[in-house]
C-alpha cells in the first residue's frame, strides 16, 4: 500500500506496533517483514513519491539514547528538551516518560504523524516543530538529544557546530549513534569540543537489528557533547 495518503493513515496501514528490544517500555508503529515498507526499495518510495521512512525504523543509536534517558531520567526531568530529527519519536517518548517537556523536530511529515501517534499509544504529550531548526539561537531548550543524525556527512557537518554552539552555554546535548565514520573519531573523542562517551550498551547483550544497514545495538554508544573548542586533527 505504499501510496500517498493522508500522513496518519499511511503510518497505520505500513506499519505495526511494537517494541524495540533495548526499550520494551515503549511501543511504536515500525515497519516489520510483513509490512510492505520494509520490502520497499528506493525506486519504489521515488515512484510512489514518498520520502524515504526513516520513522519506520527504531535506529540503534535512538534505542541507546532513549535507553540511556530512561536508566537517567534526572537528565531531562522538569527540562525542556528537544529531540533533533525525532523520526518515529521514540527518543522524545523517552524524554516525556522521564518527566521533561519535549519538542519533537522532524520536517517529514509522515514523520511528524509517526510521532503524534506512537506520543498517544504511550500516553505521552510531544510539540511536534516542522521547520528546520538547525542554527536557531539562543536556544529556547535546556536539553537536546539527537539518535542516529550523523548518517550522511552534509547533515553531520550542518548539525555538529549548532551542537556545539548550543551547548557552550550550558546546554546539555547528548547524541546516539552507532559509531559511524559521519560522526569522526576526532568529534567522539578527542581533544576539547569532544563528544565524550558515556557508557556503551555492550553489557545488555541487546539484539542486533539487520534491516537497513543498522549497526547493532550492541555497539551503540550514547555521547556527551559538552565543549565548543574545535576539536584537533
Amino acid at each position: 500500500m505504499l501510496e500517498p495518503a493522508d500522513p496518519a493513515e499511511f503510518v497505520r496501514a505500513n506499519t505495526i506496533v511494537a517494541a524495540p528490544p533495548l526499550v520494551p517500555e515503549i511501543r511504536l508503529h515500525l515497519a516489520s517483514d510483513i509490512t510492505p515498507l520494509w520490502h520497499a526499495t528506493e525506486a519504489s518510495l521515488a515512484k510512489a513519491q514518498l520520502p524515504p521512512p526513516y520513522w519506520a525504523f527504531a535506529w540503534a543509536g535512538g534505542q541507546a539514547l532513549a535507553r540511556h534517558i530512561l536508566d537517567h531520567p534526572e537528565l531531562v526531568r522538569g527540562r525542556a528538551v528537544l529531540d533533533f530529527g525525532a523520526g518515529s519519536g521514540l527518543v522524545a517518548i523517552a524524554a516525556a516518560m522521564a518527566g521533561a517537556r519535549v519538542t519533537a523536530a522532524e520536517i517529514d511529515p509522515f514523520a511528524a504523524a509517526a510521532i503524534t501517534l506512537n506520543a498517544a499509544h504511550n500516553a505521552v504529550e510531544i510539540a511536534i516543530e516542522r521547520m528546520d531548526v538547525i542554527g536557531r539561537t539562543p536556544a529556547p531548550w535546556e536539553a537536546v538529544l539527537a539518535g542516529d543524525m550523523c548518517y550522511e556527512r552534509p547533515l553531520a557537518e550542518r548539525l555538529t557546530p549548532w551542537l556545539r554552539a548550543l551547548a557552550a552555554p550550558g546546554v546539555t546535548v547528548l547524541l546516539g549513534d552507532p559509531a559511524r565514520p559521519e560522526l569522526s573519531p576526532g568529534h567522539r573523542a578527542r581533544g576539547p569540543g569532544a563528544i565524550r562517551g558515556l557508557d556503551d550498551a555492550r553489557a545488555r547483550g541487546s539484539p542486533q537489528p539487520r534491516r537497513r544497514g543498522v549497526a547493532g545495538i550492541a555497539l551503540a554508544g550514547r555521547f556527551a557533547l559538552k565543549e565548543t573548542a574545535p576539536c584537533a586533527d
